[in-house]
């Protein structure tokens, strides 16, 4: 008896600290920040039962062809180079590559080698200005590769291991829109729509030239700006004010291509500051740039808009950096999710904006709570009269079944959606399967004339196996359905996987011990089952 003594004592245990957090579950957030006596974290509501922001995000694919366009356009320009032509101008406009001929015997030349791609296709027939524009196939693949990537990106940004927003969708809603759903209370709208709408490309220029604004730089270059340079600004937090102006080469010197990883911290000089830090091919470039420009300024450029340009005053080497701009806790650690999730492949704009109420989700709760308690009920009625004492004992484990599930949640922060709900009352309903396969076992020894003591411990012995075979085969699919699935899909998995491990515990364990307490060793002739 000893042993069971230690095994009642775990299974008290047990249940006195998830029943602790699952008591936990039922008092507000605020409430339990402040008590010293319960847990900070407890179940989360997802979107569809606390509210939240429903946005659909469109990319402007224009920009797409574009960027594929000049991509071309530098590819032919170096194979041209290599025929030894070269074009009078080359272009990009409206969506179309315009190529001028420099000499009329060139133009069968740039035409054979434009085609050459076979991803575009002439605009028109002849003349010394030839268009070309993408073929419509590979104008839908290049559609196609933006839309995804784009919603990587996103989902990499919403999901950030860090600064994420659990349970939240992110998911592909026709052939060009994102959709993009957030539950209520976990993130500003003006924090979310910045950390979405940012295109986040990162660059990093020496500058040329500075001057404290735009007026005062070009009266230095009243001849015109050298060829391939463009002014940039790094203003004022928050306005247009323009505190410097910077003369920059159009092409970067280096991206944040190279980046592994952003994080945000405090730096006693500039405060809030982001640490970068690029993999070893980024780490050997950005060395090298910035030790061939000692004692010039590095433009460190998000969007096109400068956030800072120290002066080089060493080589830095090792990779590591970091980005100073007038931080402020919460921009810092926005900026470092968008480096980290990298930069969108193109602009993109909210197109469709509502907030969801919570009421319908107060609803669903007050009804899920009721369906569970009507399926408990159910349940619990038709295994006490049909297994009558034994039906008891399967309720008792029926009943830990749930305390543990919800403290399980509660102790992970899982986080509970409608779905969520329906995968409670199936786990409560699917609970019993592994009592009645047990105790059918328990009958079938009864009748070939074993004693209770001995048809117990064969018949917990026996369905064993099978109890773990069906369970671990729904445990799989509730697996593939987290890994694969998003939003409502995944929270209806969390409480299905969740679900089949307790269950399997409380069905195995709780019933066994009971029937080791009674009728135990006492030698008795019948069993109520």
């Amino acid at each position: 008896m000893s042993g069971s003594r230690w095994r009642v004592a775990g299974v008290v245990a047990s249940l006195l600290l998830f029943g602790w957090y699952t008591l936990a579950n039922f008092i507000p957030a605020s409430v339990r920040k402040e008590s010293l006596w319960f847990p900070d974290q407890g179940i989360r509501l997802g979107l569809d039962l606390q509210g939240g922001i429903h946005w659909v995000l469109g990319p402007d694919l224009a920009v797409a062809i574009e960027h594929e366009l000049d991509v071309l356009r530098a590819s032919l320009q170096e194979s041209l180079t290599e025929k030894k032509v070269t074009p009078a101008r080359i272009a990009v406009e409206n969506g179309q590559l315009r190529i001028e001929a420099a000499r009329p015997e060139d133009t069968a030349t740039i035409r054979e080698v434009a085609l050459e791609s076979k991803v575009l296709e002439a605009a028109t027939p002849d003349g010394s200005e030839l268009v070309f524009k993408l073929t419509p196939a590979w104008e839908r693949e290049v559609r196609h590769r933006s839309i995804e990537q784009m919603l990587e990106v996103v989902r990499r940004r919403v999901d950030d291991p860090i600064q994420g927003i659990p349970e939240s969708v992110v998911t592909r809603q026709g052939d060009d829109r994102v959709l993009v759903q957030i539950p209520g209370g976990q993130l500003d709208r003006e924090q979310a729509r910045n950390l979405l709408q940012k295109t986040g490309f990162l660059e990093f220029k020496i500058v040329l030239d500075e001057a404290p604004s735009e007026e005062l730089l070009r009266k230095r270059h009243e001849e015109g700006l050298p060829p391939e340079t463009v002014i940039v600004f790094e203003k004022e937090k928050g306005s247009d004010r323009v505190l410097g102006a910077y003369l920059v080469a159009k092409a970067p010197n280096l991206t944040g291509e190279s980046l592994t990883d952003a994080r945000s911290g405090m730096d006693p000089r500039y405060g809030w500051v982001v640490n970068f830090t690029f993999n070893s091919e980024g780490a050997t470039k950005f060395g090298k740039l910035t030790g061939d420009n000692v004692g010039k300024r590095l433009a460190i450029l998000l969007d096109g808009q400068v956030y800072s340009a120290p002066n080089l005053q060493t080589r830095i080497g090792g990779g590591r950096g970091f980005i100073h701009g007038r931080f402020d806790s919460q921009s810092a650690a926005d900026l470092s999710v968008i480096l980290r999730a990298g930069s969108l492949p193109v602009p993109m704009k909210i197109e469709e904006e509502r907030t969801i109420g919570p009421a319908l989700g107060a609803d669903s709760i007050r009804g899920g709570i009721w369906a569970s308690l009507l399926g408990f009920g159910l349940v619990a009625a038709f295994a006490m009269v049909y297994y009558r004492l034994a039906g008891v004992y399967a309720t008792a484990g029926l009943l830990a079944n749930v305390v543990f599930l919800l403290g399980v949640m509660g102790m992970a922060g899982a986080t509970l959606t409608m779905p969520g709900i329906a995968g409670l009352v199936l786990t409560v309903g699917m609970a019993i399967d592994a009592n009645v396969i047990i105790y059918e076992r328990i009958r079938d020894e009864l009748r070939a004339g074993k004693l209770p003591r001995g048809a117990i411990r064969t018949g917990f012995s026996k369905a064993f196996w099978t109890v773990m075979d069906a369970n671990i085969t729904t445990l799989l699919a509730g697996l593939v359905l987290f890994q694969y699935g998003t939003g409502p899909i995944k929270g209806f998995a969390v409480t299905l996987c969740i679900g089949i491990i307790t269950s399997v515990y409380s069905s195995l364990v709780i019933p066994r011990l009971l029937f080791e307490l009674y009728p135990g060793n006492r030698p008795v002739q019948t069993l109520s089952i």
